[in-house]
């Protein structure tokens, strides 16, 4: 199976994303998106975001390594491990509300 994530990078110029009446792109609660939309990060954030470290969010080359397999059709899910991980979840979720 390849993936193809090519409206996700065209976006930004309104290919594939909501639009309104008049053809142009919206946002969820539709407002109209332009290309001068800009985002700024508290401080607060922004010193959230240096406590990452250098090792980032997520780990690049095992992502890259999944995408590969993905790609190349050697990819395969552990359904045990992801039911498994589906019944803690909801434990955990069911423990905390009675909590």
């Amino acid at each position: 199976m390849k993936i193809n994530d090519s409206i996700k990078k065209s976006a930004d110029l309104g290919i594939g994303a909501p639009q309104n009446r008049s053809g142009k792109a919206v946002d969820k609660a539709g407002v109209e998106k332009t290309p001068s939309d800009n985002v700024t990060l508290s401080t607060q954030a922004r010193a959230l975001a240096g406590q990452s470290g250098d090792k980032g969010v997520f780990n690049t080359d095992k992502v890259n390594e999944i995408k590969a397999a993905i790609a190349n059709g050697t990819f395969q899910v552990d359904a045990q491990r992801i039911a498994d991980g589906l019944i803690d979840t909801v434990k955990d979720l069911i423990s905390t509300r009675k909590g």
